[in-house]
């Protein structure tokens, strides 16, 4: 019996320590659970050395010989000041990889200490690692999704609106690669954060050792229905019209500028449902929404596996 479960054990130890450039740690060989930091060497701009302060992907992998070819970038939510990650990052997690996607679930870094772009940098970073490993875990690097909640769903869209395509001169290969996600899921996003708008929060209101000189040029930078092209990946959104913490007519926004930019797009819009309600919170309505997402991913071909050359 020992050497039942000890084998398997050993030979994932050995997968995961043989990801790429071997930065990745086991937190659970049994469950098959490992984090990475985003940069082996520390990431830029720390300011301490407490985890907050390391900006990480954990890794949740498929069962075996379930991959579909597919991968996704979680980012929970917590209004730039804290994580959901049990929520919107873990539940997320474990919903994709029964579908056969790999999930790494960002922890990005937070509140006054880590000031707006440095989210956005964290993010960014993550879709060029998760790319870089793409043969290590066995999917698609042009088969890269991020779905992000609330706050999370902000830096999604921002994300897919302000990548670039890597620096092909970089000393670091992750550096070379794209930092555009494939496809975006938004999940009640906050998309007005950076927008003042009555009676709803901002991230200047939450966060207020920001100038106020400095948070105009943020709502114009970093308003991702600003930045929508004809190059911003597929979106599925997901809101309720009665959110009391976002304004519904920001996900509506965000859905009209891609509409206008060409970028295929899918919006579903509760009637009823409280802020920060994950995969559905056993709402009756609600709990619909991952079956929507589910089938909207089978139409894009991602829950397909690609074909054996």
């Amino acid at each position: 019996m020992k050497q039942r479960f000890f084998l398997p054990a050993l030979c994932l130890l050995a997968a995961v320590l043989g990801a790429p450039h071997g930065r990745a740690q086991v937190l659970d060989p049994a469950l098959g659970i490992s984090t990475i930091p985003l940069w082996p060497s520390g990431a830029p701009e720390v300011a301490g050395a407490d985890a907050a302060d390391l900006p990480t992907l954990t890794v949740f992998l498929p069962q075996k010989g379930k991959g579909t070819g597919s991968a996704v970038v979680v980012a929970p939510g917590g209004s730039y000041l804290g994580l959901a990650s049990n929520l919107e990052g873990r539940q997320v997690a474990d919903w994709f990889t029964s579908l056969g996607l790999t999930a790494f679930v960002l922890k990005y870094r937070l509140g006054a200490k880590y000031l707006y772009p440095i989210p956005l940098e964290d993010a960014q970073r993550a879709v060029r690692l998760v790319r870089s490993s793409a043969t290590s875990y066995g999917f698609l690097p042009d088969r890269i999704g991020f779905i992000g909640f609330s706050a999370g769903g902000h830096l999604a869209a921002a994300t897919g609106t302000l990548f670039d395509a890597g620096k092909a001169d970089a000393g670091d290969p992750v550096e070379r690669l794209s930092s555009r996600p494939d496809f975006l899921i938004l999940g009640y996003p906050w998309l007005n954060a950076m927008q003042p708008s009555g009676h709803y929060i901002t991230y200047c209101s939450l966060i207020k050792t920001i100038p106020p000189e400095t948070c105009k040029l943020d709502e114009q930078k970093y308003t991702p229905s600003l930045h929508v092209t004809p190059q911003t990946p597929t979106t599925f959104i997901y809101s309720t019209t009665d959110d009391g913490t976002v304004p519904i007519s920001a996900s509506v926004n965000f859905y009209n500028a891609l509409i206008a930019a060409g970028v295929p797009a899918e919006l579903h819009i509760f009637r009823h449902g409280e802020h920060g309600s994950g995969m559905g919170a056993g709402s009756a309505a609600l709990d619909q929404w991952p079956g929507l997402l589910e089938q909207w991913l089978r139409d894009q071909g991602l829950l397909t596996p690609p074909a054996k050359p």
